[in-house]
């Protein structure tokens, strides 16, 4: 994205979540109020840069953005259990499939990240949900896990997923997401392109 579609989307994102449509929830015919910020790998840093300035200016109307940053919650929780260094310490050892194959055994989507998201979620008041980090944790941790668990966990706030690929619609496959462009990650129903939505 050259820098004047990385400012129009900015623009968008906080014209939409910072209408009564978006956070009352409206439109959605009560599916969960889930929305993907779909965009090029290759943006990431101007896009890292775009998220901070819409949670700024967020905030300067009155909305509180709560950013939950995946590999940082992985982290965490792999250090409250007393394995984060340990881990650091076997990962050149080992094979990368083995070493992958052992994260993901540790960190089940539901069993450990969905009880860590609610955690943060309960912690503070908020109005919308940022959830971030997902090519960080790929690929023992896949995205439409995390976003089939929170259900349980996220309430009813908007959350928006920033997610460095394309969220694929059609009206005959029904919608998926490609992680890096490249990487299908399956096909999941429930959030809405925010980019689609209106201000």
């Amino acid at each position: 994205m050259s820098t004047a579609e990385v400012a129009k989307w900015e623009d968008h994102l906080v014209a939409v979540m910072s209408g009564s449509r978006f956070r009352n929830k409206e439109g959605l015919i009560g599916e969960d109020p889930y929305f993907i910020y779909p965009y090029d790998p290759r943006d990431a840093l101007e896009i890292a840069a775009s998220k901070k300035r819409i949670k700024t200016k967020l905030a300067q109307k009155g909305i509180e953005v709560l950013e939950v940053n995946l590999y940082d919650l992985v982290v965490e929780v792999l250090q409250e259990r007393g394995v984060w260094d340990d881990l650091i310490e076997l990962e050149p050892t080992i094979s990368k499939d083995d070493f992958r194959e052992g994260l993901r055994s540790m960190l089940d989507p539901g069993d450990d990240l969905a009880p860590a998201i609610r955690a943060k979620l309960a912690a503070q008041a908020f109005d919308i949900f940022f959830l971030t980090g997902i090519g960080e944790v790929f690929p023992f941790i896949r995205s439409h896990s995390v976003l089939n668990n929170l259900q349980t966990v996220a309430g009813d706030k908007p959350m928006l997923m920033f997610f460095p690929g394309s969220y694929e619609q059609s009206k005959t496959l029904g919608s998926s997401l490609v992680l890096f462009g490249s990487v299908p990650d399956d096909n999941y129903y429930r959030a809405k392109d925010i980019r689609e939505q209106e201000a």
